[in-house]
Order: C-alpha cells, then structure tokens, then sequence
C-alpha cells in the first residue's frame, strides 16, 4: 500500500494490500530518479568500509584530503563501460555523493565470474549482502541460501537469511529493489521477496539505533562486479513534510471494532477473515492525501470499502 502527502485512513474489513513489483528499464520508474547516468560516474564518491562518526572527524582540510584520497582509489578500480559500471573487486567503495532517509533502491549488478561478493550498504551500514550461491568457498558462511539478506545482523535475527534463492547464474543480471523505512529493510530479488521488513542492525554501535540518514554504498570484496540501472526513490513521511510516496505497513495501523485476529499481516499483505466485521486504521491522523492500494476478495460476497477523514462512530 502506498500513500503520498498525508486525513485518517480506515480500511473496511475485508481486502488484501499487496506490494506491487516491477520490472527496471532503461529510463527511471514513475517517482524514481537516476544515481548513475550511463556515461560516467558523476555524483558518486569514494569511501570505504567506515564508522559514520569517524568520517566526521578531523578539520575541514583534512577531511577533504581524506576524501581526495578515496576518490582516487575510486577511480583507480571503478570505471563505465559501454553503459555499464565496472569494478575490479578492489578499491574504495561506490558511494553516494548525498545522503538519504527513507528510500527505494532498484539495481541491476551481475558477477562475470564465479565466487563473487559484495553487498550494498544503507544509511552507510552493511548490508544487503550479494554472494554466489554456488561458491564453495563460501559454503561456511551460508551463502548456498542465496543473495539479498541482512549479512551483518546477528545470527538467528531475522533477516539475516534470505526467504528464498532467487540468484541468477553468473554472468546474468539480477534486479534487486531495496526499500528501507526507518530501520526496518525489505528486499526483493529478481521478482521474489527476499527479507520482509526485517530491522537492519547498526553495526557501527549495535546498541543505537540506525541513522536517521547515510549514503548509499556498494561495496568491493575481491572479485569483479558489474552495476546497470541503478534509481532511488525517496519516501514520504506521514506528516507530509517528505518528498514522494511512503508504504504503510503493519506498524502503521491499528485495530478497530474487531477482534485481534480479525485482520493479519503477511509478507507485506494485509488479510482478514471477514468475521467479525471491523476495520484497521492509521495510527496516526493524516491529511492532504493521494492514496493507492491493490485489493482482491478471496471469496464470492466480498463487501470492503476505504474510509478516508473517518467519523469518530468508525472507532
């Protein structure tokens, strides 16, 4: 479900809110906008693996100095060729020249040659991890399961595994779509949904929370990568003070006038039984709205609506 410039929603008992999935183009999705311009790489930067707060650090100079010397590491293994981003597997990581909160990321990378790994940093923590699955190399450390999970949260925490393996051999493309929302991570691999907005560990100080903002990075690991389309999309906020669209999840809604498992979610769809008749609303009031959701009845006799500004009789 998504929704832009925020009056209070209420959702009638019974349809299902489902993630829409598309396939990336050339030219950006509706709402996206372009990080990688096919010629060169202007608006990205070099910066490797880093502690946010110790970037901060030092002067003016010698934090320019400091940047002065990733960007030249950059350059020495980051290249376009033929449309394409291209990395020999050293250097400094891709970065970011701006910051980002809430945001979509859709991607395409491909590995040339087999055993290779990666992963792409949010808010400039690690990571949404890209392996080969077929490495034995690797086997140890899990990546049989596939690419697209949360690598550096803690084992057994959810998100830390992907849902399912929906690599493509080497040497074809994948698509992976990104969403991050506060701290909590969703990804999908080639059109199937991999983490299910799962909570992204800080891993620079596990006991504060993520960073309200940080760059996007896409790390080098010691092999060969390849990166086409990349787009993101920055997310609304529920007050309306942020740009674009912003997804609504379970933690933005409440139960109302039904019972507590009259309505479920899951794999970011909304379901209910449909007995008791009640409703789900947003927690939090809004106003100034363009809203948009898919729905199905799974049954014949399906009676839903959508409440938009809902009269107090509605809680």
């Amino acid at each position: 479900m998504h929704i832009k410039r925020y009056g209070s929603v209420v959702l009638l008992c019974c349809f299902n809110l489902l993630t829409g999935i598309f396939a990336v183009a050339a030219e950006p999705p509706a709402g996206f906008t372009s990080l990688f311009n096919g010629k060169d790489l202007s608006g990205w930067r070099g910066r490797p693996h880093l502690d946010p707060r110790k970037e901060a650090e030092g002067t003016p100079e010698e934090r320019a100095a400091k940047q002065a010397e990733w960007n030249a590491d950059m350059a020495a293994h980051w290249k376009v060729e033929n449309g394409v981003i291209v990395n020999d597997g050293q250097g400094a990581f891709l970065t970011t020249d701006r910051d980002y909160a809430d945001c979509e990321l859709v991607l395409d990378w491909m590995f040339p040659k087999a055993c290779g790994d990666s992963g792409i940093y949010l808010r400039g923590n690690p990571q949404v991890q890209i392996w080969d699955p077929a490495c034995e190399r690797d086997f140890k450390h899990g990546n049989q399961k596939g690419s697209g999970g949360l690598w550096n949260n803690a084992a057994g925490t959810e998100g830390k595994d992907p849902l399912v393996k929906a690599d493509r051999p080497i040497g074809e493309w994948n698509t992976t779509r990104i969403r991050i929302q506060g701290d909590r991570v969703t990804v999908v691999l080639n059109d199937q949904l991999v983490v299910d907005n799962c909570p992204l560990t800080n891993y620079f100080d596990k006991a504060a929370p993520l960073p309200d903002r940080g760059p996007i990075q896409i790390q080098t690991h010691g092999a060969p990568m390849h990166v086409r389309n990349v787009f993101v999309r920055e997310l609304g906020t529920l007050d309306g003070s942020g740009p674009g669209w912003r997804d609504l999840g379970e933690a933005d809604f409440e139960n109302v006038n039904c019972t507590a498992d009259t309505w479920s979610w899951r794999n970011g769809t909304a379901r209910c039984t449909g007995k008791p008749v009640g409703v789900i609303r947003t927690k939090q009031p809004l106003t100034n709205l363009e809203l948009s959701a898919e729905w199905r009845h799974l049954s014949s006799g399906g009676n839903s609506g959508v409440f938009l500004w809902a009269h107090p009789r509605h809680s």
